[in-house]
């Protein structure tokens, strides 16, 4: 990535992704905020990472967004709380256990060679006919994956065969800015 986001900028971006969960599933108006970091209005794809007891409960994103960076991680926030379709809606209760984690998107990029995979710096995002797939670079890390296991759970999780990404497969990387609450 060519953005380093500071630490007040993570901050506040974690602060955007919380208050705006909270107070959409309390049904009180989303704040709105007044940024000025250059870095958060820059136009950057991002997923939000909802986690309770260290368990995923909801994970959304956009890789591409044409409105600032704050603005997507707001929406992306409350689409992971309440439209995530593997999960049912956060309710009240589950507010107070909720861990979050933003992933800060580079752009994607088709490689040639699946020798280009960094597994640890690269998340996968395979295309094959109408089937998509995507995982984050935290993803292989966090279950010990080598490079094959990484494009056999991206697959996997497109719908399609483990070993689809040998035929014809499009395969993009992208890096991510990782940080959370924990």
């Amino acid at each position: 990535m060519n953005r380093n986001l500071s630490d007040a900028e993570k901050q506040k971006l974690l602060v955007v992704a919380r208050e705006s969960i909270v107070n959409h599933i309390k049904g009180n108006p989303v704040p709105k905020y007044d940024i000025t970091e250059e870095n958060l209005k820059a136009k950057s794809g991002c997923f939000v990472t909802i986690k309770i007891d260290n368990k995923l409960r909801g994970c959304l994103g956009q890789f591409t967004s044409d409105r600032p960076l704050y603005h997507l991680v707001r929406e992306m926030a409350i689409a992971a709380a309440t439209r995530d379709p593997r999960f049912y809606p956060l309710t009240s209760e589950d507010l107070e256990n909720i861990d979050l984690e933003i992933s800060v998107l580079s752009p994607l990029k088709k490689i040639d060679s699946i020798e280009e995979i960094e597994v640890g710096k690269h998340g996968l995002y395979i295309e094959k006919n109408f089937y998509r797939g995507v995982l984050l670079p935290q993803v292989a890390v966090e279950y010990g994956w080598d490079r094959n296991t990484f494009l056999e759970q991206t697959c996997l999780k497109a719908g399609l065969e483990k070993n689809a990404w040998k035929e014809e497969a499009e395969i993009y990387i992208f890096s991510a800015e990782v940080f959370g609450e924990s």
